[in-house]
């Protein structure tokens, strides 16, 4: 056992001096008055209780473990001497504390360690002490230090309890959340953080306290206020309408297939330049009315009457106020009304709608000026007075002047007499 005391002093030593190049903030002294009662240890009736002193450093480790070495020296009354003899000792000790805030009241803790104990007129001896105690704040880093240990000695008799009351110190500055960043230095100083963030909270660990993180629950760089960029696009997901797709910033993130300035979630034609007026639509005629939806894509308008500049039911380019045939597509020079036989006339006006011709829209075979329609001879030019046949000369006048004369019928008959034939 004597032989590994050593290894294991030594050990503690690493462990106080690797910490202690890092923070001095975590040193501490503490000295007790100590009341050692060899003989309710051992089982021995009569002896009494001694006082010794303790002198002890205590290095903080981590926010739960701290390692001391204490030396004591006093005196004890043990079975074999009458006379109360002196003792020393040194200790190395791991101290097992709640965590607690440099300025919780109450700090508790359990210890043990081992230990090389002295005596006058005998050897000396391992004793291992365990134990618990407890620091009780009483001001900036003042602490009353209550402890009580049981040890276990490598030597007949020699087991004893040591209670202990005194004073510990904790040098440096106070840290009040404990997280290891001085109160003077710490901006937040009743919350733990991180020196990184100048003692204040980090919850995503992306360096920069939640107070300033925009997006404290997710990690993101410093230039875009501690929040992501998904899709990579400059522009963080907070302000990104589409963080899962590069985009523009102009368009808060979203991407623009046809460069138009109209982001895809918002053009109703994304494959196809347009405006913001019409929705990223082409617009050729500049009306504000997409020519998808324009009946009069190359002329402007207005969207009382669908994009056309007048009202024109029958879509035949004549304004309806104007257009004698509002319902029925025609011709611009017909005011609108349609020329079946495209003679020039339209049909309402003419009367024959499917042949072309130039009197009234019908057709004059013989050029007589009266159309087929009312030529008695459409082949023979003719008179209108003879409806449209020609005009008999003086003995063809005669001949049947005298055959109307001569040409009888019999009485209440419509048949010829004899005579009549022959004259015809």
């Amino acid at each position: 056992m004597r032989r590994l005391l050593p290894i294991f002093f030594l050990s503690l030593l690493i462990a106080v001096s690797l910490p202690a190049q890092d923070n001095a903030d975590r040193n501490s002294f503490s000295a007790k008055v100590l009341f050692i009662d060899y003989g309710r240890a051992n089982g021995i009736d009569g002896l009494e209780l001694t006082n010794g002193l303790e002198l002890a450093y205590i290095r903080n480790l981590t926010p739960w473990l701290n390692v001391a070495v204490p030396l004591k020296v006093g005196v004890m009354d043990v079975e074999e001497d009458i006379n109360n003899r002196t003792f020393g000792s040194i200790d190395g000790v791991l101290q097992f504390q709640y965590p607690r805030a440099d300025t919780a009241l109450l700090t508790p803790y359990l210890m043990g360690g081992a230990g090389m104990n002295w005596e006058t007129d005998a050897e000396s001896h391992v004793q291992i002490p365990v134990g618990a105690g407890l620091n009780i704040r009483v001001g900036g880093r003042s602490y009353v230090n209550l402890q009580g240990e049981y040890r276990i000695a490598q030597a007949d008799n020699r087991n004893n309890v040591q209670i202990g009351l005194g004073y510990l110190h904790r040098f440096g500055k106070i840290d009040a959340d404990g997280d290891g960043v001085a109160d003077a230095l710490d901006k937040c100083p009743d919350i733990p953080g991180s020196p990184e963030t100048e003692g204040c909270p980090d919850q995503d660990m992306d360096g920069i306290a939640n107070a300033e993180d925009d997006c404290p629950a997710v990690a993101g760089p410093k230039r875009f206020g501690g929040c992501p960029d998904t899709d990579e696009d400059g522009v963080p997901d907070p302000k990104d309408l589409c963080p899962d797709e590069a985009g523009l910033a102009a368009l808060e993130g979203c991407p623009d297939s046809d460069g138009d300035g109209v982001a895809d979630r918002l053009d109703e034609c994304p494959d196809e330049a347009g405006t913001l007026k019409t929705k990223g639509c082409l617009d050729t005629d500049g009306d504000g009315i997409p020519d998808k939806e324009d009946d009069c894509p190359a002329t402007a308008g207005t969207a009382q009457y669908n994009g056309c500049p007048f009202s024109d039911r029958d879509s035949d380019k004549v304004a309806d106020e104007e257009d004698e045939c509002p319902d029925t597509p025609g011709n611009f020079e017909l005011n609108g009304c349609p020329d079946s036989d495209n003679d020039g006339v339209a049909d309402k006006d003419d009367a024959c709608p499917d042949v072309a011709g130039k009197f009234d829209g019908c057709p004059d075979t013989d050029g007589d000026g009266l159309n087929d329609a009312e030529d008695a001879c459409p082949d023979r030019a003719g008179t209108a007075e003879n409806k449209g046949c020609p005009e008999l000369n003086k003995e063809e006048q005669e001949v049947l002047d005298f055959a109307m004369r001569a040409v009888q019928f019999e009485t209440g008959k419509a048949r010829l007499k004899d005579e009549s034939e022959e004259v015809l």
